[in-house]
């Protein structure tokens, strides 16, 4: 059977054995994704992004890569050990000179254009991030490409996601805890959209397909997208209870849906090991 047609669960084995208690586990994340050898990543949901930044970025930077981390709209300060460096300037070529001077140096570099207070950095715009993709050697640059205020569960804004041009990758996530929850402010970000885009009413309560119409929709989670990028559905927080048969649900309505550039779904435990506990490609929805 083609590997790629298959929940990777010998993938995910092959990992887990010979490990205990809360090893990380070697480029799990990479190839759960489905990495090439150099990508412009852009990150877009809620219910993870940063969380998938930042470990990810270790785990390309523990394989040797070199890694940009950054945000087009606003991310919270990395803690320490989470970038080698944090270079924060609201000159532009201060920042590209930056990147060139130090990215050899440092292997993992964060940059954003201003602390705004409460431990949050202002991100930078899409040109620039397109520039410093193309006039530097880095392996990846990962980008945080919208807000969802630390919710499970949101639909864009007006004017969001912010995915630079040069981006070959999309990851949307979005966390599995928003099933079940109530359609309100309290637990999903711009639940009025949410509400008018699935035609769940405020108050009641978010379903599987739901979740699969924010990430299908054209005003949903891959809104622009370019139209020549991969994108991948993460659906994040399966460590909870009952959170893989819960995921297993939405990947079922996502794959439904036969969204042309969705290649897989990832069911992820981002604060766990390991990180990532089923991959599910179209074929297998086939099958179920």
């Amino acid at each position: 059977m083609d590997p790629d047609q298959k929940v990777i669960y010998s993938l995910i084995e092959s990992f887990v054995k010979g490990t205990t208690g809360k090893e990380e586990q070697p480029g799990l994340l990479t190839a759960s994704l489905g990495l090439k050898p150099r990508e412009m990543i852009s990150l877009v949901g809620a219910g993870g992004k940063t969380t998938l930044m930042f470990r990810l970025a270790r785990e390309l930077f523990r394989s040797g890569k070199k890694v940009v981390t950054t945000t087009t709209t606003k991310i919270s300060e990395p803690a320490p050990g989470e970038t080698g460096f944090l270079f924060v300037d609201p000159d532009e070529e201060e920042l590209k000179q930056f990147v060139g001077r130090h990215l050899d140096q440092y292997g993992h570099l964060t940059v954003a254009r201003e602390r705004i207070g409460s431990g949050k950095l202002k991100g930078i715009s899409s040109n620039l991030a397109d520039d410093l993709w193309r006039s530097y050697k880095m392996d990846y640059m990962i980008v945080e490409a919208d807000g969802a205020a630390g919710l499970p569960v949101k639909a864009p804004r007006e004017g969001e996601p912010v995915i630079p041009f040069s981006t070959t990758l999309v990851v949307a996530i979005l966390g599995v805890d928003g099933v079940g929850a109530e359609l309100n402010e309290r637990n999903v970000f711009q639940a009025e959209r949410v509400s008018k885009m699935t035609g769940i009413e405020m108050g009641m309560m978010m379903t599987d397909e739901a979740m699969a119409v924010l990430m299908t929709h054209p005003e949903g989670l891959f809104k622009g997208a370019p139209s020549s990028s991969r994108v991948v559905a993460l659906l994040n927080k399966v460590d909870v209870p009952n959170g893989v048969e819960k995921g297993r649900g939405v990947a079922r309505e996502i794959l439904g849906k036969e969204h042309p550039q969705i290649e897989r779904v990832v069911l992820g435990q981002l604060k766990n090991e390991p990180p990532v506990a089923e991959v599910i490609f179209p074929a297998d929805n086939k099958r179920r």
